[in-house]
């Protein structure tokens, strides 16, 4: 008999062993992360702040940030005649498991256009779901790639935009 309560306590310590050290090691992790928000929560209403400080100064702007009447996005434009487009991000062509993900901007001759810019970006995004991975391999596909759309750009805009610039492009 004395045996089995033996094994008894050696339970009962080891399983002690293993809570004592989990309470505390949850204490010291409550603690710290309490700690670190608290530190933390002026920077983050100090940028909550800013973001409403940059909403408002937009809202006396006319609404230029808002979405405009059929919904779009907002684009942002630059005063140098510069837009950057919205991300794109669709399948290929071939193989079709493969993404791109692809960010230009429109530079313009003289004030910039954002019925073209939005119908430039709707034409990049119907081109790229056309184009399989091999076309767009290697320094001399990237190439091809940019004076493809460079020529569409061209023929969508009746030259008005006269660069088109790549931001990133990723391939997955």
């Amino acid at each position: 008999m004395e045996e089995g309560q033996e094994g008894e306590g050696k339970k009962k310590s080891g399983i002690m062993a293993l809570v004592i050290p989990l309470v505390v090691l949850t204490a010291v992790g409550g603690g710290g992360g309490w700690v670190i928000g608290n530190m933390l929560a002026p920077q983050v209403k100090q940028a909550e702040d800013a973001a409403k400080a940059a909403e408002a100064a937009a809202g006396e702007k006319g609404g230029e940030d808002k979405k405009d009447e059929e919904g779009l996005p907002p684009i942002s434009t630059e005063a140098n005649g510069v837009v950057a487009l919205e991300p794109i991000t669709t399948n290929l062509a071939y193989p079709s498991e493969n993404w791109i993900r692809l960010e230009v901007a429109l530079m313009f001759n003289g004030a910039p256009d954002v019925q073209i810019a939005e119908a430039v970006h709707q034409d990049i995004m119907a081109y790229l779901r056309t184009v399989s991975l091999q076309q767009v391999e290697g320094p001399r596909g990237f190439q091809y790639l940019k004076d493809d759309l460079q020529e569409r750009v061209d023929l969508r805009s009746e030259g008005r935009v006269s660069k088109v610039m790549f931001r990133t492009l990723v391939i997955e």
